[in-house]
């Protein structure tokens, strides 16, 4: 990555920027972070939707009668329908393919035109779903939908790694998620009291409502400024630099703009990005850009706010009580992020990781242990009233453990290691796989429960396991660093480190600058 910074003793970054929190860069990423609400609100209304007899009846009626005990089956598949679950996976599938588009686009025209896009192509497919009148247009709503996911996902955690002052990057990037959070609760308690709405007529309500979060970040991104990075990248110092002094609220940038600079000639310098990030030197990048993701999704985690009254409505829940629950599961999952923002640039990446995966896979045995107990292996029993309050216990311990760890930091982290010249494809790949796995895990969730039973949950906490290890051994700690100065923690950590300096005859040697690399 480009920039001159300066070494400490120990061999880690030691440049330090002047400038702390201005009130243009806290508005600037609350408004941002905004693009989280179309992805949270989404991921809620789901599984709400999917659980209201009046959805069931007109576009799934096999499920509807499954569910009403008119086929016999067991609790564990009797949500397992392919047409119910390509109604929420169609989503992540456009958005997959979007993100790819929002690379082009977030590079040439800036973060903030991508905010745009995706706020008003999600405003379109929330307007289709309130209006359907068959499954094919829920699919095409829910496609639309998606691009616009894709391309507030792409943008946004680059846009707040950017934006924010290195003291407080992690604290202001969570907003992301924390948004991401707001929007799953808003979404559980409209479904709550949608489902009660007398002709049956709330479902669309529930995904007519996707239009308020869309309009938020549409029109949001009026309102903020394009990052300095952005600018640069465009070829545009002057302004850049003007921007730069006004988000830091002091006249004394040169060291940040220097930087910021180094890294914008390089990337100018790189023509075809996507090819560039196969390199060697960028290997830890793309190593991060893949697993982060695909490690959190099978977290589980989405499994639980996808599906929650459908999984509640599974273990007996009644419709209410199902309802509620997803609520109370969508209230601490809110409240436990306010815990990552407060502790990532005090105790770091790498300890909320870790304490919160451990506590995540001792939560899934938990639960899966309660349900095998109670349901077996044919699925055919009914939960009382302690075993049932366990398992929402259960899954509250579960999801603050992800809200304060994988949650915010799987979008946190890639944000802020990537260097400018290949930010954009590389948030996209990150992008890419989020999506993918999340409409792997949204496509096979149900047939998975039936499949798997109790076993489902084991198998999610193997996974976390793996990668709570994983990150204890090859996750370098990137509190307090700079995010034109992250390429000097890969050279100095004891695995990393061969990758990029070995690889450093691959192209731009960045830690020269640019002009001088050629």
């Amino acid at each position: 990555m480009a920039g001159g910074g300066v070494m400490v003793s120990q061999g880690k970054p030691g440049k330090k920027y002047p400038g702390g929190m201005t009130l243009a860069v806290f508005m600037a990423c609350l408004i941002a972070a905004f693009g989280g609400l179309i992805f949270g609100y989404d991921i809620g209304i789901s599984g709400g939707v999917t659980s209201m007899a009046p959805f069931l009846q007109k576009f799934f009626p096999d499920v509807y009668k499954k569910e009403k005990g008119i086929q016999s089956t067991n609790q564990y598949c009797k949500f397992d329908s392919h047409k119910l679950t390509m109604f929420t996976s169609s989503l992540y599938l456009a958005a997959l393919v979007a993100s790819f588009f929002a690379s082009t686009v977030t590079r040439v025209f800036g973060r903030r035109s991508s905010m745009f896009v995706g706020g008003l192509v999600f405003l379109a497919g929330s307007i289709v779903n309130a209006a359907s009148k068959n499954v094919i247009m829920l699919i095409i709503g829910r496609v639309l939908l998606g691009v616009g996911v894709g391309f507030a996902n792409q943008s946004v955690p680059l846009y707040l790694s950017e934006m924010a002052p290195y003291k407080y990057r992690g604290a202001l990037n969570i907003g992301f998620q924390l948004m991401i959070t707001f929007g799953i609760l808003a979404a559980n308690l409209v479904n709550y009291f949608t489902a009660k709405i007398e002709g049956g007529w709330g479902w669309r309500v529930s995904l007519g409502g996707a239009a308020v979060p869309a309009l938020m970040i549409g029109l949001g991104s009026f309102f903020v400024p394009d990052t300095p990075n952005s600018i640069l990248e465009r070829n545009k110092p002057e302004k850049a630099k003007e921007m730069l002094k006004k988000i830091r609220g002091t006249d004394n940038i040169n060291d940040e703009f220097d930087d910021i600079r180094a890294a914008g000639e390089a990337s100018r310098l790189v023509k075809h990005p996507w090819a560039n990030i196969w390199k060697r030197k960028y290997r830890p990048q793309l190593v991060f850009a893949v697993l982060f993701p695909f490690f959190q999704q099978l977290t589980g985690m989405n499994v639980v706010m996808f599906y929650a009254p459908v999984l509640f409505k599974t273990l007996g829940f009644g419709d209410d009580a199902s309802l509620l629950s997803s609520v109370i599961t969508g209230t601490v999952n809110s409240l436990a992020t306010f815990v990552s923002i407060a502790l990532v640039d005090k105790v770091g990446r790498k300890a909320l990781l870790l304490e919160g995966g451990l506590q995540m896979g001792i939560f899934q045995v938990f639960i899966g242990s309660i349900i095998w107990k109670k349901f077996g292996v044919d699925g055919v029993a009914s939960i009382d009233s302690t075993s049932a309050k366990l398992v929402v216990i259960g899954i509250c311990l579960f999801v603050v453990a992800f809200a304060w760890s994988w949650g915010p930091l799987g979008w946190l982290v890639p944000s802020e290691i990537f260097p400018l010249e290949i930010r954009s494809a590389a948030q996209s790949i990150n992008v890419a796989v989020n999506m993918l796995f999340t409409f792997f895990i949204a496509e096979i969730f149900l047939k998975m429960l039936c499949t798997f039973k109790f076993g489902l949950f084991f198998f999610f906490a193997f996974w976390v396991f793996f990668a709570t290890a994983f990150i204890t051994i090859f996750l370098p700690e990137t509190k307090g660093i700079p995010i034109e100065e992250m390429s000097k923690v890969w050279r100095s950590h004891w695995y990393w480190k061969k990758f990029v300096i070995d690889g450093n005859d691959e192209g731009i040697d960045m830690e020269k600058k640019p002009q001088e690399a050629c």
